[in-house]
């Protein structure tokens, strides 16, 4: 390695969510190295599942480039809030990830710990600071969980994605936090609209397009509503659907030929997401953090059905009501979510011009500035 490379290391795992926000970072953060003549060696501690390790080492930047250039594989435990037995189980995972990414650390003895969050942040977050290591952490749930609140006692500078998180931390004023937004993959901002209506086989569109998302395993709640309302949904868009992997031998049998031309269900979409994203006129979705920003920044009106109950902090409600105070989507939760409800806030977006007042609000909640180039700026501070 020669003198002008420069070592970093990035955390996260367990879902994509804590990935691909991740990925986008290191990315803007490989070309800021670039322009300036300097490169820089990324590695990546994510935990040991086979999703991890396979999304990092295969994710490429705009001109080619691997996103990250080793990756180290942790044991995980999780941090649940109530009791169970799997707790004094998932301590021995916890303090054995430690000793790994500690170790990892070590040898690698980077620059800076940049955390995008999930439990298996918390080990490398902790050996980092025993090891002088400078930690970055961010959180990209308008509240902050309970893995941020955590790593937020090693970091160095906390990063958030809305400027009023910051009253959940005591702290919160001080000049160690800082407002990004929320990284997104640099796909979204070149979508094109023409490439999402190729994908779908058709040359125009001859009406608006609804895109349903319930993440890359579905969501069954979505799914039954969508399912349920389908006749009434093909009167009236063109429907684009993502099922889920495990939901895809559900679908409807008996469809109509109406339904059969314009509903189009996908067990799973991910490369061609971005321009159908781009293409779609309304989406209608779970509230996960990185979803809603990928929406936002292509300004697409959303209707958002957060995940709530067992199994949830509550982040996705949380998530879904602060954009829909801004203006940027419609929220059907639990309690209000029905046939008729859902059939209203389609139709309260009906006509270009309503859909126009949503598209304007997420335009300004998203603004022209990129977070993921904007914390690329933050951790390349001192360092060119």
């Amino acid at each position: 390695m020669d003198n002008k490379t420069l070592v970093v290391a990035f955390t996260g795992g367990g879902t994509g969510g804590h990935i691909y926000p991740g990925l986008a970072v290191a990315d803007a953060l490989r070309q800021k190295f670039h322009q300036a003549g300097k490169e820089v060696k990324i590695i990546w501690i994510g935990s040991l599942s086979k999703m991890d390790k396979e999304i990092v080492l295969k994710a490429r930047d705009k001109d080619g480039r691997a996103s990250a250039d080793k990756f180290y594989g942790i044991p995980s435990g999780k941090m649940r809030r109530y009791f169970s037995v799997k707790n004094f189980i998932d301590l021995f995972k916890i303090f054995f990830g430690f000793v790994c990414a500690f170790f990892a650390l070590l040898a690698s003895r980077p620059r800076f710990l940049f955390s995008k969050g999930g439990f298996v942040s918390v080990p490398p977050c902790l050996a980092a600071k025993l090891l002088g290591i400078k930690v970055f952490t961010h959180e990209c749930d308008f509240t902050p969980g309970l893995a941020t609140r955590i790593n937020s006692k090693f970091a160095d500078k906390i990063l958030l994605s809305y400027e009023e998180t910051r009253e959940f931390f005591a702290n919160g004023s001080s000049s160690k936090f800082a407002v990004t937004g929320n990284p997104v993959r640099p796909v979204f901002y070149g979508a094109n609209p023409k490439n999402g209506l190729k994908f779908l086989g058709l040359e125009k569109k001859s009406k608006p397009i609804l895109l349903v998302m319930g993440g890359s395993l579905g969501a069954a709640q979505i799914n039954e509503i969508v399912w349920k309302n389908l006749s009434w949904l093909c009167q009236n868009f063109i429907v684009v659907h993502q099922t889920g992997q495990k939901n895809s031998g559900l679908l409807p049998k008996d469809l109509t030929e109406e339904e059969r031309a314009f509903y189009h269900p996908y067990a799973f979409i991910y490369s061609e997401m971005p321009d159908l994203m781009a293409a779609a006129d309304i989406v209608l979705s779970r509230a996960g953090a990185n979803s809603i920003w990928e929406s936002a920044v292509l300004e697409k009106p959303m209707i958002l059905i957060p995940l709530e109950g067992a199994g949830t902090r509550g982040d996705q409600v949380d998530n879904a009501e602060y954009f829909e105070r801004r203006g940027a989507a419609l929220v059907l939760t639990k309690s209000t979510m029905n046939e008729n409800s859902l059939q209203n806030a389609l139709a309260s977006m009906s006509t270009a011009a309503k859909r126009k007042k949503f598209s304007e609000a997420c335009a300004g909640m998203t603004q022209s500035e990129k977070p993921a180039e904007k914390i690329a700026e933050i951790l390349a501070e001192g360092l060119l």
